[in-house]
């Protein structure tokens, strides 16, 4: 007991540290986070316990208002903070990625299964909806991976859906911070058994990154094998 204690002990102060760097960091994105979501716990709390001076019982509403004002606090506080790291992560390569690795139980992401040399790059996520190849880049460039990828997983699983997202703010494109409520949103055509399957099968194919030739470059010695001396032409 005495150990469990202190290993709590110990985590809470890494907690809140946590906590008060999420808040800078989202401080710097949005600057009036702090009056909101102080704002929200203000207003909820005084409802509540308004309520509950109208019904004649204001102590056990004002502690109802304080654990719901509390909720409703975090709640506002981490959407701001998802925002505001959506907005740090715009436009980097990788970020599609990262969201994908956050979409919640029942995805399985592969990062990175198609690359080209402009850094352009699609992500694979297979859940009950399927197969969904998200790009990241150039939309020009990124369509020909796109479809390259798109054929690939059609050819080798013809039966399972494959559905494609390009992120980016142009038109037909997904913003960043919509990738994850879009995911979400396709319908559910596979069962558990089914997800497991495609995994299965798509974990033994390999992936691009797993698979990449040596990267070419100068042989050492620019004259290239030679020949020994005794093998000459004479």
């Amino acid at each position: 007991m005495a150990r469990k204690a202190n290993a709590a002990a110990a985590a809470t102060p890494g907690r809140f540290k946590q906590i008060a760097m999420t808040y800078k960091m989202t401080r710097k994105a949005d600057p009036k986070v702090g009056l909101i979501v102080a704002g929200v716990g203000i207003v909820t709390f005084g409802v509540f316990l308004a309520i509950g001076f109208l019904i004649d019982h204001p102590v056990y509403l004002g502690i109802l208002a304080f654990i719901v004002a509390f909720l409703a606090m975090a709640i506002v506080f981490g959407r701001r903070a998802e925002r505001a790291a959506f907005g740090q992560m715009e436009g980097q390569p990788g970020a599609a990625a990262a969201v994908l690795e956050n979409v919640g139980r029942g995805w399985t992401t592969t990062p990175a299964v198609a690359m080209n040399r402009q850094q352009d790059i699609v992500h694979r996520a297979v859940g009950k909806a399927g197969i969904v190849l998200v790009a990241e880049g150039n939309p020009n460039r990124v369509k020909s991976l796109l479809a390259a990828e798109k054929k690939k997983m059609s050819r080798v699983m013809p039966d399972i859906p494959v559905h494609d997202i390009i992120v980016g703010t142009g038109e037909g494109e997904v913003p960043l911070k919509k990738v994850r409520t879009t995911l979400l949103k396709l319908p559910r055509v596979l069962a558990g058994p089914q997800v497991t399957t495609v995994n299965d099968r798509l974990r033994a194919m390999g992936d691009l990154m797993s698979n990449m030739p040596l990267p070419k470059g100068p042989v050492p010695g620019r004259g290239g094998a030679r020949m020994p001396r005794g093998n000459k032409m004479r």
